[in-house]
Formats: C-alpha cells, structure tokens, sequence
C-alpha cells in the first residue's frame, strides 16, 4: 500500500477550501501518494499543525483574512524549521512578485484551475518524496 500525503490547506473562505480539496482530488496525479487533507482557517491554527508534523505540502491562500497566505507563507519559511513546500493560491497573476517574497515554491491563481493546481501539487509533492528518500 502506497502511503498518504498530508495537505495543509489555509483559508477563512470555506469555498475556496472545498475548491481546492476538489481540484485535488483524491491524488492529483497517478505517480504521487493520495491526500489526506488538514483544513485551517486562522493562522493559529496553521502553526498548530505545523507544530504537530507530519505535513507534506501546504496551500495557503493568498487572499485570506486576517493574515493573507503570502505572509503566511513568509512566516513559516522564517519560524518553522524544515517547513513543508508551499502552494500559494493567488488572487491575480500579477502578484507572483509577492509570491517570490513569501518564497513560496509555487503560485497559481484564484479561481483554482483543476489542472493548473493539481500539477502544480503534484510537483511539490514529487520534490518532497524525493527530499526525503
């Protein structure tokens, strides 16, 4: 049996939530684990599960409040040791230099695009397996 990986998704918005969780799927691609998936809503509850372990990917959105996933993001890059590849959910291209400085790993915009993000997840889950081997 091939192990799960665990997705870390951030946001305030419910839907985006659930957009994300279906653009997935249940495995975004035939040569990565399937996903088990850890919703937060507030920035606490981020770190809380970045605490605990065990995340293999996060996707934190961009556009959520009170803390947007950008600042999010660059917090975890700061404060978290070896934190988790993150995806980052951004409401228009034209804030892929933010996404840089969040050093987020990868962006795509908002609405999800199923098979934008469900590559762009795969990928970051492929470079987490192959960190850890």
């Amino acid at each position: 049996m091939q192990p799960t990986a665990t997705v870390l998704v951030y946001s305030d918005d419910s839907n985006t939530r659930e957009q994300v969780r279906l653009a997935a799927g249940r495995r975004p691609a035939p040569d990565v684990p399937q996903i088990e998936f850890v919703e937060c809503a507030t920035p606490a509850a981020v770190l809380s599960e970045l605490d605990k372990g065990g995340i293999d990917v996060c996707v934190f959105d961009g556009e959520a409040v009170p803390m947007g996933g950008m600042g999010m993001c660059r917090q975890i890059k700061d404060e978290v040791f070896d934190s988790p590849p993150v995806l980052l959910l951004m409401g228009r291209p034209q804030d892929a230099w933010l996404a840089t400085w969040s050093r987020a790993d990868a962006a795509v915009t908002l609405p999800v695009d199923p098979v934008e993000f469900a590559s762009a997840l795969a990928s970051l889950l492929r470079r987490k397996r192959l960190l850890s081997a």
